[in-house]
């Protein structure tokens, strides 16, 4: 058994799904992973898959170095609208949360009602080929790879607030004010 970086609050409500040394950018895989933490599963694989299509975008906010700015990264209020469209990284993450699913659907949970409450990303060791340079030179041509682990949990219902009839507390100023404006009429 694989040990995770933290374990579900409640293991009888949650599902969880890893994939090791994947071959898809550890940069563009965190921010992929930083864009669907907190969603329901539907409504991210919904945004991923848009994300393939250039539909939506993932919003760069850490590893923005020579990032493109885009008219629809206007819409999460990154420094400088700028984001991305990482197909490989969106792609490998929306494999996982189908995996995550079917992990689901065999430990018998809600599929519809799952959660991405944790998701992390860590950089794998970097893989080696080599480059030809001018004068016969070789330089190494470097992969940086990376590790996905993500716990989905089954959320209950959302239940209304109940309405009070106690009246609500005011401060004294505005008690101060209200009394003014009745003894000045």
């Amino acid at each position: 058994m694989v040990r995770y970086a933290k374990e579900a609050e409640n293991p009888a409500k949650s599902v969880k799904a890893r994939g090791f040394h994947l071959r898809t950018h550890f940069k563009t895989s965190r921010e992929v992973a930083q864009a669907i933490k907190g969603m329901h599963i539907r409504k991210a694989t919904k945004y991923l898959k848009d994300v393939v299509g250039q539909k939506q975008i993932i919003p760069m906010r850490r590893f923005m170095g020579g990032v493109g700015r885009h008219a629809q990264a206007k819409a999460f209020n990154t420094a400088g609208s700028l984001g991305a469209w990482p197909k490989k990284s969106a792609t490998v993450v929306l494999d996982l949360l189908k995996n995550a699913e079917s992990n689901a659907e065999v430990k018998g949970l809600e599929v519809d009602s799952l959660v991405v409450e944790y998701i992390q990303v860590n950089r794998a060791p970097q893989m080696r080929r080599r480059t030809y340079r001018a004068h016969g030179r070789i330089n190494p041509f470097m992969c940086s790879p990376c590790h996905i682990e993500m716990i989905l949990t089954e959320t209950e219902s959302i239940v209304s607030k109940e309405e009070d009839d106690a009246p609500k507390k005011k401060s004294k100023k505005k008690e101060a004010r209200a009394r003014a404006r009745l003894g000045g009429e």
